[in-house]
């Protein structure tokens, strides 16, 4: 579980580059972590007016969403989503919920909906085609494995690079098996986690690889013959969870801000506690 006061420092960094890329060049960009007093329900430009749309994907998997019902502000993601739209002074009344595919937000072009909240990782790739909020959440990736599999139990990256690992499309899980973990054999790649789940039950991959809060879920609910392997090491910068928007989006300062306002007062990490409380163990792979 990432600690407040890191998870703070990475919001904070983060809400000012996003306001220096909405500064003009000439100007110099005020470091700050909170919405300003512009940042409100009647002067945001959003698709609708007085209406915020938020958008997800179909299904929305748990512990980030209960039910596949983001409206019900159940679930990490959910409440992280409407406790955002409050610090913008949107009631729930206000908010609609769209779905959108995974890989169709992260790509270039116009978006149906104000911002997208679905385990994006911010990366300098993406960064090129959307816009990013400040980081609500700091990730792991992690290898589970039926138990039955010839890695489970294994405790080293060495002992997985003879293994068929496998990940949903356009994620950093399948980064973290391509540049991190080196199989010998080509990764699979799935247009979702369904998928990918139903290949690891088939014996098509030995692991599949999903974030950690995943991962808890898929082990302990989903897949209840799978067990977690362990967690893929961090390199470099930590990978964060941001709000996805519209590349230069004129909202994107204000929902960082208003992530940042969260991350200060506390109620970021309390959503962790709440949702996400079970993911602080699973061992690093060495």
């Amino acid at each position: 579980m990432a600690s407040r006061s890191r998870l703070y420092a990475l919001t904070l960094a983060s809400a000012v580059v996003a306001t220096a890329g909405c500064a003009p060049q000439d100007e110099e960009p005020t470091p700050t972590a909170t919405a300003s007093p512009s940042c409100t329900k009647d002067s945001l430009p959003t698709r609708t007016p007085g209406k915020l749309t938020i958008a997800t994907d179909q299904p929305a998997y748990e512990p980030w969403f209960r039910q596949d019902k983001p409206d019900s502000g159940e679930g990490f993601e959910a409440a992280v989503a409407y406790a955002v739209a409050d610090k913008l002074g949107y009631a729930r009344g206000d908010v609609t919920w769209t779905r959108v595919k995974f890989d169709t937000a992260i790509a270039p072009g116009p978006k149906n909906f104000d911002f997208d909240i679905n385990q994006f990782s911010v990366t300098e790739e993406r960064k090129q085609a959307v816009d990013f909020s400040a980081p609500y959440y700091l990730v792991r990736q992690t290898v589970i494995a039926l138990k039955s599999s010839k890695i489970a139990g294994k405790t080293s990256l060495a002992d997985l690079r003879g293994a068929r690992l496998g990940a949903q499309v356009g994620t950093t899980s399948y980064q973290a098996i391509t540049d991190v973990i080196k199989p010998t054999a080509k990764p699979q790649v799935y247009n979702s986690n369904d998928d990918a789940k139903k290949a690891l039950q088939n014996g098509q991959i030995d692991g599949l690889v999903v974030d950690l809060p995943t991962a808890f879920y898929i082990t302990g609910t989903e897949v209840t013959d799978a067990t977690i392997v362990g967690q893929v090491p961090q390199v470099g910068v930590p990978e964060a969870f941001g709000l996805l928007l519209d590349k230069n989006s004129p909202l994107t300062r204000c929902v960082s801000g208003a992530v940042g306002q969260l991350s200060e007062a506390g109620t970021l990490t309390g959503l962790e506690q709440k949702w996400l409380a079970q993911v602080a163990g699973a061992a690093e792979l060495k």
